[in-house]
């Protein structure tokens, strides 16, 4: 059994965040873990409050995972401060933990914050060298290489800052944009466009999280990067496709298409 450990937030309508990278790792079939870094009150129309877990228990938590079940896959989201990413990188180091999948959450879908003051600067020094991908979408790349973002080929150019920063692959996602959904993925010599139709929903909860760590699953499972990126935008357009009513916002992805039946009438 592969196993994936996820760090990130807790999301209570589990669309999002720990939840939505669980049921991933679950539809992938490897066996996940979670480090909890926040405890969020939202639903599918919002964030209310978040409460951050402390960088000590955020450290007991991957020492309990690792010293007991290990991780083949690290994956990252929410972090919340610059204190927690200091200890997820040195607790990475400490246990010789490469394969890590970086997404570097810097706001909820509604707008509000999810890293504080001076996380950024933390997140680009001390994670990024550590990343076998990244998973930015185009405002999160902007942030990362300190400008704004305009046409194809400012994106490739912040492919290429960050893979400079030291992760080992990039993928900037383009779902915001308009047109075909195209991210683009950089490996430090190549490009690729992962392209695909936009589904016309608002369905959208949880597709960053969802993205990621299928993209995680499917390198504990032996995939190469490009290939992983590649299962998980297949994965993630499906999902979005299968999207099912639930609450009175952005309604969360479909995690389990492939084996529930049909619930999205």
């Amino acid at each position: 059994m592969k196993t994936v450990m996820t760090i990130a937030g807790s999301d209570s309508s589990a669309g999002a965040g720990i939840q939505a990278d669980l049921k991933t790792f679950a539809a992938f079939g490897v066996y996940g873990t979670s480090v909890i870094t926040a405890i969020t009150a939202q639903n599918t129309q919002g964030v209310r409050r978040i409460e951050a877990t402390s960088p000590e228990i955020v450290a007991a938590q991957i020492d309990a995972v690792i010293d007991d079940i290990g991780a083949d896959v690290v994956k990252t989201g929410m972090l919340g401060s610059a204190a927690v990413i200091d200890v997820v990188a040195s607790k990475l180091r400490e246990y010789g933990l490469t394969q890590l999948v970086l997404d570097p959450v810097l706001a909820a879908s509604d707008g509000r914050a999810l890293l504080a003051d001076g996380g950024i600067d933390a997140l680009r020094e001390r994670l990024l060298p550590l990343a076998l991908v990244v998973t930015p979408n185009v405002d999160e790349a902007g942030a990362l290489v300190g400008r704004r973002l305009d046409g194809p080929e400012d994106i490739r150019q912040a492919a290429r800052e960050i893979v400079d920063m030291g992760a080992r692959n990039v993928v900037i996602k383009g779902g915001d944009a308009t047109g075909p959904a195209i991210d683009l993925f950089y490996d430090g010599q190549h490009y690729h466009d992962f392209a695909a139709a936009r589904v016309d929903t608002e369905n959208t909860h949880g597709t960053g999280c969802t993205f990621a760590a299928a993209i995680a699953a499917s390198l504990a499972k032996g995939s190469a990067p490009r290939q992983a990126v590649a299962m998980a935008k297949a994965y993630v357009t499906k999902a979005m496709q299968m999207s099912y009513p639930l609450g009175h916002g952005h309604w969360p992805v479909h995690h389990f298409f492939r084996y529930w039946q049909d619930v999205s009438a």
